[in-house]
């Protein structure tokens, strides 16, 4: 369906999903999917063990790297609480079959069109492990949450970011024609140029949908499973999982609050929420599901 709104309503048209293929082909690697380094090969930080998360950010007021390396942190914690409980020897990792197995499949079946680059992480020893599931379970829940549902407060306004233009825009030439047609008639070029109605409900209705938390949505730390439970070394490895999450809306809260932020408080700036964990039901931009809900 979504791939059905693209092609109708975006400016590249029938070329938009073959765009986002060749953009896929050419720039994703697995091995940057993790905040860290997705940070550092976009230019946004560098290397430094004296900094905070071992980053220092190009731009220290940025709202999604502060609270994303804080909330990649709180899950590599937990991911690496977990993975030593069953696997404190890189021997038992190299010993389980199903394990290997299972990564194997990730690289050479889920993209198989990839499968021979030398990027692809490893899977020999525990720290491999975390690694792989942290960086696996940031991309489902916290960069997706990050990139998505923030899209109908941002966009459900289209003039704020029109997915389409039906006309060029003029060149600000007193020569060009459409240039002498925008001044004299500004508000009909730019109605023009804007979607037309029936394009600019359909992305609305779309990105409402998108954005949208349901009932039942399951949050990053909110519940834990019954196997773990069962375990109390795991179930206290999950409470406080679940404890560090907790905090980590009270970190961003109080962030939200500081008007030494500009990015994120002030006048005519909206808080950043997010990467707030837990939400209620409904358009609320914030909160983290357990993995890709939409």
């Amino acid at each position: 369906m979504l791939a059905g709104q693209l092609n109708q309503h975006f400016s590249p048209g029938k070329y938009s999903m073959e765009l986002s293929s060749v953009v896929y082909d050419k720039q994703w690697r697995f091995d940057h999917q993790g905040l860290p380094m997705d940070l550092i090969s976009r230019g946004m930080a560098i290397e430094d063990p004296t900094s905070p998360h071992g980053l220092k950010l190009a731009v220290e007021d940025y709202p999604y790297a502060n609270d994303g390396l804080e909330l990649w942190a709180i899950i590599k914690k937990w991911v690496s609480d977990y993975a030593n409980h069953y696997y404190p020897e890189a021997s038992l990792i190299e010993s389980d079959s199903e394990l290997l197995a299972w990564w194997e499949e990730v690289r050479t079946v889920g993209h198989g069109d990839k499968k021979d680059e030398p990027w692809w992480p490893e899977l020999r020893t525990p720290q491999d492990l975390i690694e792989i599931i942290t960086t696996i379970v940031w991309v489902a829940s916290g960069h997706h949450a990050a990139v998505n549902f923030g899209q109908y407060a941002y966009a459900g306004y289209f003039p704020n970011r029109p997915p389409i233009t039906r006309r060029k825009m003029p060149n600000e030439d007193p020569k060009d024609e459409d240039w002498k047609l925008f001044l004299e008639k500004p508000v009909e070029i730019l109605l023009e140029t804007f979607p037309s109605q029936l394009q600019a409900a359909t992305v609305m209705v779309a990105l409402k949908v998108l954005s949208e938390h349901s009932p039942d949505e399951e949050y990053l730390g909110e519940k834990i499973e019954p196997v773990w439970a069962e375990d109390p070394v795991i179930k206290s490895y999950f409470e406080k999982f679940h404890g560090s999450l907790i905090e980590l809306e009270r970190i961003i809260d109080r962030k939200n609050a500081d008007e030494n932020f500009v990015n994120r408080h002030g006048a005519g700036v909206m808080p950043y929420e997010l990467l707030k964990p837990f939400s209620k039901p409904g358009i609320t931009g914030q909160g983290v599901p357990y993995s890709i809900s939409i």
